[in-house]
């Protein structure tokens, strides 16, 4: 159980520094005329994901499951979701919030992963990093029931960004 409790504490103090990275780029781009879209779908995809994280750790307390191979195979998947998401932060640089900002001076990244994979934040980082964190604590009716609600604000997500990104780039 200790193990568990200090998965779920490391896991959420890894996202609150990325998260102290994010409002520092989002505040720098805000400062130079970034513009927003789809403000109120990133708070349902920012409840969803407290929701999630709190569903699951709750779920996993409750089950007290000892650390098995599913614990295993969940915390591997954790950490590649964790491992992609500091590599989109490195190759999006000061573009990268979890808000949908658009820079004045906004340039299309086009490193061989985002070709590979159109939304890699999303299907290298988010999908993986909730599927494991929810596997590694047992979390099953989390993983299932909150990761179909997650899904929802996540589609509209990514068609706000597809929108937004052909606006304003003729090559997306």
């Amino acid at each position: 159980m200790t193990a568990l409790i200090l998965f779920v504490v490391l896991a959420l103090a890894y996202r609150f520094a990325l998260l102290a990275v994010s409002i520092r780029h989002e505040k720098a781009l805000r400062a130079d005329g970034a513009v927003e879209h789809g403000a109120r779908n990133t708070l349902a995809l920012t409840i969803a994901h407290i929701a999630f994280y709190l569903s699951a750790t709750v779920e996993g307390l409750v089950r007290a499951e000892p650390i098995d191979a599913v614990s295993g195979f969940g915390f591997a998947i954790y950490l590649f979701g964790a491992v992609m998401l500091l590599v989109v932060v490195r190759l999006l640089g000061r573009l990268w919030t979890v808000k949908l900002l658009i820079a004045r001076d906004h340039q299309l990244v086009t490193h061989p992963l985002f070709r590979l994979v159109r939304h890699p934040n999303y299907f290298l980082n988010i999908l993986p990093e909730l599927v494991g964190f929810a596997l590694t604590l047992h979390a099953y009716y989390t993983l299932v029931i909150g990761l179909a609600v997650y899904l929802v604000p996540l589609t509209l997500r990514i068609r706000q960004e597809e929108r937004a990104m052909r606006e304003t780039f003729a090559a997306y």
